[in-house]
């Protein structure tokens, strides 16, 4: 009574459930990868690509062997954020990544296209099977975090590496408003249902810190974010000031050389894992 067939999010224990059960896809057999974490937020516009980006190079700079999946097929950043040129090669073995100044393995739909500007009109099931060739039919080699850049919301995609892509954990990103509070609940609500741990919440545009006086101005309002945290036994792992030099970075494709210690307690938790 009352079965929807998605065994992922189900609780019952029917005969049925193990043979439709979703199994996570393989790696390609060169490939390497100790931990997997997901950036995800309800909604777009929050800073997911910078958090992940900031996450590779914070943790790359403590010396681990770190990779960026770019999941956000219609609105890919992050080559943008590394001044990323080259396109991804291959051989008779499987894809290979295109690697940073700095060593961090990147894939992303804009380093297969022809120009970085062709838009990518699909329907969500070809999207989502994209994203799970990034994962199988790349040469991951020997990393030890991979961080996967997820489109907003609770669609295809997100859905597609929960199910398909053994995650450790994610990380939500918010900023202050009410509104996205309640949007960061349904993305917590989803990893939930799908029994992802939520290593912590990174609040965004948090506040901006006067350069003259050196007080700090709460633009868009008091935060909500550590509420949210407590309601899911979780924490909130940065808040993030507007910052125009680190803006400045994603901009002028030069992340790997951001300076700031904002991301220190988000790579402890990343470490712990």
């Amino acid at each position: 009574m009352g079965c929807t067939h998605d065994c992922s999010s189900c609780k019952s224990n029917c005969n049925s459930k193990e043979e439709n059960a979703i199994k996570t896809e393989s790696l390609n057999e060169l490939s390497k990868v100790k931990k997997v974490i997901g950036i995800v937020s309800g909604k777009g516009g929050v800073g997911k690509s910078l958090v992940t980006s900031a996450m590779a190079v914070s943790m790359n700079r403590r010396g681990y062997k770190t990779a960026i999946m770019d999941a956000d097929i219609t609105g890919p950043s992050i080559p943008k954020a590394f001044g990323i040129k080259e396109k991804c090669t291959g051989t008779d073995l499987g894809l290979l990544p295109v690697t940073t100044k700095t060593g961090i393995d990147v894939v992303s739909i804009n380093l297969l296209l022809e120009n970085e500007t062709d838009p990518v009109v699909w329907r969500g099931p070809v999207i989502a099977g994209t994203v799970k060739q990034f994962w199988t039919e790349f040469i991951w080699k020997d990393v030890d975090y991979m961080f996967i850049d997820m489109p907003p919301g609770t669609g295809d995609v997100p859905l597609t590496v929960f199910q398909s892509i053994p995650l450790d954990g994610i990380i939500v990103v918010a900023s202050v408003q009410e509104l996205v509070s309640m949007i960061v609940e349904k993305a917590a609500k989803m990893a939930e249902l799908m029994n992802i741990p939520i290593i912590g919440i990174v609040e965004n545009m948090s506040y901006f810190k006067c350069p003259d006086c050196g007080k700090e101005h709460k633009i868009f309002g008091e935060s909500h974010t550590d509420e949210v945290a407590e309601k899911y036994g979780t924490k909130v792992l940065a808040k993030l000031p507007i910052d125009p030099s680190l803006t400045a970075c994603t901009d002028t494709g030069t992340m790997e050389l951001f300076v700031g210690d904002y991301f220190e307690e988000a790579a402890d938790a990343v470490e712990k894992l």
